[in-house]
């Protein structure tokens, strides 16, 4: 299976390759500090790399923050749980 995922986002980035190769249009782009011209093609490959880069780190941050709070609690739970399991008593009536 996950060979299947890494074919499928090999082929649509060879897609996404084949396309821009074919906008070759230079735009003007005004950024915070300045202004540039780019090919099209790269000013979108540059943003669309940089918004991956960046919700990688947010959703990444995310998921060690709960990876740590997990294995807290896991730890405190392992220290309230009794070390030894003694049989339960049952009353007879």
């Amino acid at each position: 299976m996950k060979i299947i995922k890494i074919v499928i986002v090999l082929a649509l980035f060879l897609v996404a390759l084949a396309l821009g190769s074919q906008n070759q249009e230079v735009v003007g782009f005004n950024y915070l500090l300045a202004q540039g011209e780019f090919h099209l093609s790269t000013l979108l490959g540059v943003v669309f790399v940089t918004g991956f880069v960046i919700a990688w780190l947010v959703f990444g941050s995310l998921h060690l923050k709960s990876q740590l709070q997990v294995r807290k609690l896991k730890r405190q739970l392992k220290k309230l749980s009794p070390t030894t399991s003694e049989p339960a008593q049952t009353k007879a009536s």
